[in-house]
């Protein structure tokens, strides 16, 4: 479980939006409380990547998602329902190395509900929420 959640970060903060989105379902649900409504289906999820991205090289930042404390509960219909702390690490880009700096930017809980896809997971749903509001 480490191991698919490492590469899914990676694959999410390389800006890889096309492989980040193969590994949920095709009809996957992404529900974050930075977007004003849940993201439906791959083709959203690639097109939230590649804005978010822009938004990111626009301001001078990069992201790297840090997942830990998982707690791993298998459910009845097979799929897996996973509830982990997620650290979002912000650091400025471009900037002199004396200039530069890094911070803890949200620190979230993250809901999935996996299912499992041959020798890997596929997520179905996904619902963030930040510890800073309510």
């Amino acid at each position: 479980m480490e191991s698919f959640y490492a590469r899914h970060m990676q694959i999410l903060d390389s800006g890889r939006a096309e492989e980040w989105a193969e590994q949920f379902t095709e009809d996957a649900v992404f529900d974050v409380p930075t977007l004003p409504e849940p993201v439906r289906g791959r083709s959203g999820l690639v097109a939230s990547v590649r804005e978010g991205r822009r938004k990111l090289a626009e301001s001078g930042q990069r992201h790297r998602h840090w997942q830990g404390v998982m707690d791993i509960r298998p459910q009845g219909d097979g799929t897996l329902s996973v509830r982990a702390y997620t650290q979002v690490l912000a650091s400025t880009v471009g900037e002199a190395p004396e200039d530069g700096r890094s911070w803890l930017h949200r620190v979230c809980v993250c809901e999935d509900v996996l299912v499992v896809e041959g020798e890997t997971f596929l997520v179905r749903s996904r619902k963030v929420t930040r510890d800073d509001l309510d």
